[in-house]
């Protein structure tokens, strides 16, 4: 069956309503890219009839009620039942439907793990994954919420594609390319707002191809998520130092560009990755397991460093754990 044909169905766990203050940023040009996933999904409801959005029982979250008020017939409130969400939407998906389950990182990637696997992986089932609120930006909601680790325990399963967006540009490319894509994807969206960086007129986005946002000689920087955008400002920060550093945004981290990642290396001898996620077994770890094979270079992985997070402002854990433009930039100092 066509791709194009198919029905969409958004499955939403419950959520805790962005602050009004990440929602309207000070920053003209950010917004939290959990209310963009949802926003999304229901532009994507307007363009294809036979789509469905679905929602949780979430009598506070906006996003939700919106999805919920634009096509009632087309939303299903599957409750706190992350792993029977999952269940659910697998089953849509043998009808000919493409669910998107949305729910927290920690319980989409974590909670849900088995059903994520066996229900839709093991069985190559045509189901979009939205999850939000991952990393340690999620804040006071602290380390029980803040999911460092799904990047690694999604990027494990066989034939998931794992993805994460820089900005609301990339989001919304990137629930569109979801879609046209046959077979499992698991994106993650984060809760805090940020600057947007792909507004080009030549931006393109394409699941497994990296962009290049900035030329360097001297090393390079791979980056993803909410790190895109500092990991840009740390690199005019070495530019003053006379470091020229590369910047490329690896949205998606698995199927992961090597091509791109290997000619990059070849090219600076050095590389640095940053990640909003555990040091081990996500993007550093796919950078460094490529580079290993095919072009052994020197490499830094900046992220969470085997710890779990802990509650606070989401701009002071940033700050804490070095994933700030300033904390990247000495990290990087350091290392070359």
């Amino acid at each position: 069956m066509a791709v194009s044909s198919l029905d969409i169905l958004n499955l939403s766990h419950s959520f805790k309503d962005v602050c009004e203050a990440h929602a309207k940023s000070p920053e003209c040009l950010s917004c939290t890219l959990r209310l963009l996933l949802e926003y999304n999904l229901i532009q994507a409801n307007l363009e294809y009839s036979r789509r469905f959005c679905c929602a949780p029982q979430a009598p506070d979250d906006a996003a939700s009620k919106n999805c919920k008020k634009e096509f009632p017939d087309r939303h299903i409130d599957c409750g706190i039942a992350e792993c029977n969400m999952m269940g659910i939407a697998a089953g849509l998906a043998t009808t000919g439907k493409v669910p998107f389950a949305s729910t927290f990182a920690m319980f989409a990637a974590g909670r849900a793990f088995e059903q994520v696997r066996n229900s839709i992986a093991y069985p190559k089932i045509n189901v979009k994954i939205g999850a939000t609120h991952g990393g340690i930006s999620v804040g006071e909601d602290g380390a029980t919420h803040q999911c460092c680790e799904d990047f690694a325990l999604m990027r494990v399963i066989p034939g998931m594609v794992v993805a994460c967006p820089s900005d609301d540009i990339e989001a919304k490319a990137m629930v569109e390319a979801a879609y046209e894509h046959v077979g499992p994807v698991y994106m993650r969206f984060g809760r805090l707002a940020v600057p947007v960086i792909n507004d080009r007129p030549d931006y393109k986005f394409e699941l497994g191809k990296g962009i290049v946002l900035r030329e360097g000689k001297d090393l390079t920087i791979i980056a993803n998520g909410l790190c895109v955008a500092p990991a840009l400002e740390a690199a005019e920060k070495l530019a003053a130092d006379g470091v020229d550093a590369k910047v490329i945004n690896i949205h998606t981290i698995k199927p992961l560009d090597e091509e791109l990642v290997v000619a990059a290396a070849k090219e600076t001898g050095k590389v640095v990755t940053v990640e909003e996620h555990s040091v081990i077994g996500g993007l550093g770890g796919a950078v460094c397991e490529c580079l290993s094979e095919k072009a052994p270079v020197p490499v830094k992985r900046i992220g969470v460093n085997d710890v779990f997070g802990e509650s606070g402002p989401a701009t002071a854990l940033l700050e804490k754990y070095g994933l700030d433009a300033e904390g990247i930039y000495k990290q990087i100092k350091e290392f070359v």
